[in-house]
């Protein structure tokens, strides 16, 4: 489990990024997308999930967020399923609840090889510093997708939309600093009945 680390650049029309990370970091962050709460939100996944994160992105912000958002979460999941790698030797499995004042949210994954994502999110807000919170759903699904991962996410309280989604990206990060940690019984093994994953 070794150098779990990635560096995938993507370019379309819409959108140019680049995400480089490393599994087993500190949470040290570079980020540039353009979108400063979405910036914000990043930051959280790289501190609480003890990845180093680079992110650099440029995007129809003219337009809006849509695709800058949607698009770094598809280079996010492409970067963690490269650096995963068979995923053999991995918890698998994680799980988190993160308040924060009168939000309380859960998150749960599994690195199944499965995309799929459910969540419910009924945030107060329709933006947070012109961040559209329509966008954290496209952003995760985009992940989900190409991490390959089966993705729960619940605002289980919350009456301010920053913090609703603020818990709702420090579970995610704690989530998946949980089931990406080696389980050590069960080194080098793939955790799965089926043998892959």
């Amino acid at each position: 489990m070794q150098n779990r680390r990635a560096d995938i650049r993507r370019d379309t029309k819409e959108t140019q990024i680049r995400v480089a990370l490393d599994l087993d970091g500190t949470g040290q962050a570079q980020l540039a997308t353009g979108i400063g709460f979405f910036d914000h939100m990043l930051d959280q996944i790289a501190r609480h999930g003890l990845i180093d994160l680079d992110i650099q992105a440029r995007g129809d912000l003219h337009i809006d967020g849509h695709h800058t958002v949607e698009d770094v979460g598809i280079v996010l999941g492409m970067a963690v399923a490269q650096a995963v790698g068979d995923k053999r030797g991995i918890t698998r499995y994680g799980h988190a609840y993160v308040p924060l004042d009168e939000a309380l949210s859960r998150v749960v994954i599994d690195f199944s090889g499965r995309p799929g994502l459910h969540m419910r999110v009924p945030f107060k807000a329709a933006s947070i510093g012109g961040f559209d919170t329509q966008l954290a759903y496209e952003f995760f699904q985009g992940f989900a997708n190409h991490a390959l991962v089966t993705l729960h996410i619940d605002n289980l309280h919350g009456d301010n939309a920053h913090h609703q989604c603020e818990t709702v990206f420090k579970a995610f990060a704690r989530a998946l600093r949980m089931a990406l940690a080696p389980d050590p019984r069960a080194a080098g093994q793939i955790p799965s009945t089926k043998g892959s994953l």
